[in-house]
């Protein structure tokens, strides 16, 4: 795959990509035999796709990998089937690069938007109608016709891609690409599940699979809003990585037979006053409003396959105790925007693991068998 431009990039992706000489193909990770036994393999002759008229194209130079991406290629979700109900090779949503091409309506603009060489993120969201209640609220990413990146439409494990101009999102000066990536979904995610819960400064709030790619993110964005910060999560090297990053505690579930026990005794014998899950196993919602102490919440967001589906509450727990259960999903894109600010003022740093593009496959295989400690990032140019 031929591949030229006029002038190197920066090492940091925070500079303005040079005039860029578009090949006819792109590089991309692919799925083959989605489902259980799926697997990801490289391929270098996917043909390099043309903007439409509201849409940019847009040469990615880093791209998240989000336990999302796993269950499209599983295809353990009803209705989320990437390969075999939408067509889609190429997952991801998690991309950081630069734009190299317009679409007619975007190059027509006096005083566009996004221009030529801009740096700009890929986030789930791909597009939504903007017009509905929904998306007039800022909540986009629940639109009946929302696009999903790397689900309806190629995502970013795919180098060049398309984004539709009102959906990308600018990134900031200063930000390095393998920064900005995770918060794309990640940063943005929680950043919403902890402002939509309603949780303050000073408070407890509990993350669940905390030494994850959100949980940790959570951790950190948590802490820089001042609050107090209890991570649950098995094995040292994630409980390593919690405390490291700001938790003011860190309980290994692995080790502890009486969480609820062990929670109280952090808290005053009273529990959290959150509780944040993002693990995506049932195991981590089951008793977690026992966590909780009166007028607590508990917040879902980690995807359990549809075959461990858990029974998280009953009514009496919640009424006796005054507790809330909520969901959410993605952020939108006013969240990343602000969650991307943490990340220019210095207040947020994502714990990264770092792989080429030839190891692509291998960052995806270690996320799937629970090796990962914060988030995998994969730079497009080795």
């Amino acid at each position: 795959m031929a591949d030229s431009t006029s002038a190197p990039t920066a090492t940091d992706g925070t500079t303005a990509a040079p005039k860029v000489d578009i090949p006819s193909t792109t590089r991309a990770g692919c799925v083959v035999n989605p489902g259980p036994d799926f697997s990801v393999t490289l391929k270098d002759d996917i043909k390099t796709p043309s903007p439409g008229p509201s849409e940019v194209l847009i040469k990615l130079t880093h791209t998240g990998i989000c336990y999302s991406d796993l269950h499209y290629m599983l295809e353990d979700l009803p209705s989320l089937h990437m390969k075999t109900q939408y067509g889609i090779d190429s997952p991801g949503h998690e991309g950081i690069g630069h734009v190299v091409a317009l679409g007619s309506n975007v190059a027509k603009e006096s005083v566009p938007e996004i221009k030529l060489g801009d740096r700009v993120g890929l986030k789930p969201v791909w597009s939504s109608c903007g017009m509905c209640e929904l998306c007039c609220d800022e909540r986009e990413m629940y639109c009946v016709k929302s696009v999903q990146t790397g689900l309806h439409v190629a995502g970013t494990y795919q180098q060049y891609v398309l984004g539709r101009m009102e959906h990308v999102v600018r990134i900031p000066d200063g930000v390095d690409g393998s920064v900005a990536a995770p918060v794309m979904c990640a940063g943005a995610t929680i950043y919403r599940g902890i402002t939509e819960a309603g949780l303050k400064p000073g408070q407890w709030v509990i993350f669940s699979g905390a030494g994850g790619g959100v949980g940790h993110m959570g951790v950190l964005y948590a802490k820089a809003m001042g609050m107090r910060v209890i991570a649950i999560d098995g094995g040292a090297d994630k409980g390593k990585m919690c405390l490291s990053i700001g938790a003011d505690h860190f309980i290994d579930f692995l080790e502890t037979p009486d969480l609820v026990s062990e929670v109280q005794k952090l808290t005053d014998g009273l529990g959290a006053h959150g509780l944040i899950v993002t693990a995506s196993s049932s195991k981590a919602y089951v008793g977690g409003l026992a966590l909780l102490r009166t007028s607590g919440v508990m917040m879902c967001i980690g995807i359990v396959p549809v075959t461990d589906i858990p029974s998280v509450a009953d009514p009496l727990s919640l009424l006796g105790g005054n507790k809330k259960v909520m969901g959410t999903i993605v952020g939108t894109r006013s969240d990343a925007r602000k969650a991307l600010d943490y990340c220019a003022r210095g207040l947020v740093k994502p714990h990264v693991t770092e792989y080429s593009w030839s190891q692509l496959p291998e960052a995806v295989d270690k996320l799937r068998k629970g090796q990962v400690a914060g988030r995998c990032v994969v730079k497009f140019d080795d």
